[in-house]
């Protein structure tokens, strides 16, 4: 019977308390965690055929329950979880809608802000949140508003200071025009996890033993995760709004640029392309999506329930 090569002890892998099982190893390091979200982000995964994934749900079932059947290799049970935690919430065990996977983000999701893009971003959020406890549509509609609100009136706010900056020369405003979308999109990306989870502060998040058993809702795990995932989207569009302008501010004074300026858009899309595809799984892996925490750091209630000095939470994405 095939095995996968990690270690089966509660600090390398955990599975959620409901059917279908999901496994998530190699958190406990940051590289760990960059192959494991690596393979989350895949885009390949977008194409996953409905039995394809039913096909990858029960071979990892199997594997849970010792039923493998012969002849089934250590690869093909790890691609069996790399689709299902691509596609599969590991809170409620359903299939995350395509357009908001964590895969389905494209090089479009931290430029500058666009409505259409917050709104993109606000669903993206609210699908990869913690899902142990509902989410009321108001939420849903609070993140989107407060995102874009935010965004813009920063936006705007520090476009009209530069442009009073009259003692600054035309090409370091220009830079500076440039490199102002960053903390519009950081604020908004802020309110807009705030806001999108603002009920998991309210009512807390499940957080489970080592055997996977709920112990407790905790608004102290929530408050937790929830600042880990604002602070993962702050650290998303630094790169996408800090190396861009910078290396285009070079490469526009290439005589071949100069001679073809057509050239500048798809060569400046490129570039914004590769800096996303690094920095999206980079800044996910920060923190492990299963969380731990110690339980005499939670509620008291919830400490005295448990035996176990470590419990696991949902982070969200």
């Amino acid at each position: 019977m095939a095995e996968l090569s990690f270690s089966l002890s509660a600090h390398s892998y955990f599975y959620d308390h409901s059917p279908p099982t999901i496994f998530f190893p190699r958190q406990g390091s940051f590289l760990g965690r960059l192959r494991h979200f690596v393979d989350i982000i895949d885009p390949s995964t977008l194409l996953v055929s409905e039995e394809r994934l039913q096909e990858c749900i029960k071979l990892l079932d199997d594997f849970k329950h010792h039923r493998l059947p012969p002849g089934v290799s250590d690869q093909q049970l790890w691609e069996a979880q790399k689709v299902k935690q691509a596609i599969i919430h590991p809170d409620t065990g359903e299939k995350i809608f395509m357009p908001f996977r964590m895969s389905g983000m494209t090089s479009n999701e931290d430029l500058p802000p666009k409505r259409g893009l917050f709104y993109h971003n606000a669903c993206v959020n609210y699908a990869n949140r913690n899902a142990t406890k509902p989410t009321p549509t108001a939420k849903f509609l609070q993140g989107y508003v407060g995102a874009v609100t935010s965004a813009v009136s920063i936006a705007v706010g520090l476009n009209v200071l530069i442009q009073k900056a009259n003692k600054l020369s035309p090409s370091t405003r220009m830079i500076i025009q440039r490199l102002v979308p960053f903390p519009a999109v950081a604020c908004a990306n802020i309110c807009n996890v705030g806001l999108m989870r603002h009920s998991e502060l309210t009512e807390g998040v499940d957080v489970l033993d080592g055997d996977g058993n709920v112990v407790g809702s905790s608004k102290i795990a929530a408050k937790h995760a929830i600042m880990e995932t604002a602070f993962t989207r702050v650290v998303l569009p630094m790169p996408i709004f800090v190396l861009p302008p910078i290396l285009m501010s070079y490469l526009e004074k290439m005589r071949f640029l100069q001679n073809h300026r057509r050239l500048r858009l798809p060569i400046h899309s490129l570039v914004c392309l590769a800096t996303f595809s690094l920095s999206l799984p980079l800044a996910i892996s920060l923190f492990p999506q299963m969380s731990q925490i110690e339980a005499s750091h939670l509620e008291p209630e919830i400490a005295m329930a448990t035996d176990c000095r470590v419990l696991t939470y949902n982070k969200g994405l």
